[in-house]
């Protein structure tokens, strides 16, 4: 390793701690109620506010039910999310879905009715199975407030599993969902709401920033999401975290993926080991887009692009 390139890690290393002193506390990771906002006809989203720990949070409502994408940390976020559910629907019958089983995501359901449906695959049921609890015990320890959100967490089985895809009739508005990890987990699962041109895109499609990836990512799936999304067309997107924007942001990110792929292509043909790419490839497209969130999913996308090209 060079020198220019191990001064690099170590900055990068130290980079996270640097911007966390200087942030100071985190907000408190409470969904916000008064705030949602329309995208559609049929569909609304209950924004972030950029607070970690707090998902985007979908609302989908047809003449016959509505859908809920994503729940917010335990019982009281989930309560708020019914709470702005309310105002716009008055369907008694309900759908929950979640974009992956990260806590954050799937916990708020514990407040829902017992009639609400869960609907779920058998990836994400395995996963939460696996490791949701563990990840509760994490997510406790973090803050008093955590723990108190987290007293009373469950998992909750779905009353309706699916395999890679599902359609959802809501009455007049059809929700589609397609599971499509690995990417950043096993079972991210996308909603696309028809007709109203909106993609609720988990952790797999972010605005101005980097994936989210991890050591169990693939890039060929990632790659296979981006043009699975592409063919919806969606003219909004909505990810997991973080500002909702237009549907140019997926061919953004989409060539930023590509560009990374490409790259680590090169450096192995050129005799690079996995963890030289991986550093040569996290420099050069940070420095690229300096300003964009989750830089550190560059390298494990690299190593992913390493592994698995030919």
């Amino acid at each position: 390793m060079t020198a220019r390139i191990a001064l690099f890690s170590l900055l990068l290393a130290a980079a996270p701690h640097a911007g966390l002193a200087q942030r100071g506390p985190a907000p408190d990771p409470l969904v916000r109620e008064g705030v949602t906002v329309m995208l559609g006809p049929h569909t609304y989203a209950i924004p972030d506010g950029n607070v970690p720990l707090v998902p985007n949070i979908g609302i989908v409502v047809g003449s016959r039910a509505t859908l809920v994408v994503d729940t917010g940390l335990g019982r009281r976020n989930g309560e708020a999310v019914l709470r702005e559910v309310a105002k716009v629907s008055r369907n008694a019958t309900l759908y929950i879905v979640t974009t992956h089983f990260h806590v954050e995501h799937t916990l708020g359901y514990t407040a829902f009715p017992a009639s609400a449906q869960y609907v779920n695959s058998t990836i994400q049921e395995a996963e939460f199975t696996e490791a949701g609890m563990r990840q509760v015990e994490t997510f406790a320890s973090r803050s008093p407030l955590s723990a108190e959100l987290l007293k009373d967490a469950a998992r909750r089985p779905a009353a309706i599993t699916f395999d890679r895809e599902y359609v959802l009739d809501l009455g007049g508005v059809r929700a589609r969902l397609a599971v499509v990890g690995p990417t950043h987990t096993k079972g991210d699962t996308a909603v696309f709401v028809e007709g109203d041109g909106v993609l609720f895109a988990g952790d797999v499609v972010m605005n101005r920033s980097f994936v989210a990836a991890n050591q169990n990512s693939s890039i060929k799936a990632w790659l296979a999401a981006f043009d699975l999304f592409a063919s919806m067309k969606p003219a909004t997107i909505v990810p997991a975290h973080g500002d909702i924007g237009p549907g140019s942001i997926l061919a953004t990110l989409q060539s930023v993926v590509q560009g990374i792929q490409s790259r680590a292509r090169e450096l192995k043909a050129q005799g690079k080991s996995a963890d030289e790419t991986a550093t040569l490839v996290q420099m050069e497209f940070q420095a690229q887009q300096p300003t964009w969130a989750r830089p550190n999913g560059i390298a494990a996308l690299a190593r992913s692009a390493y592994a698995e090209a030919p």
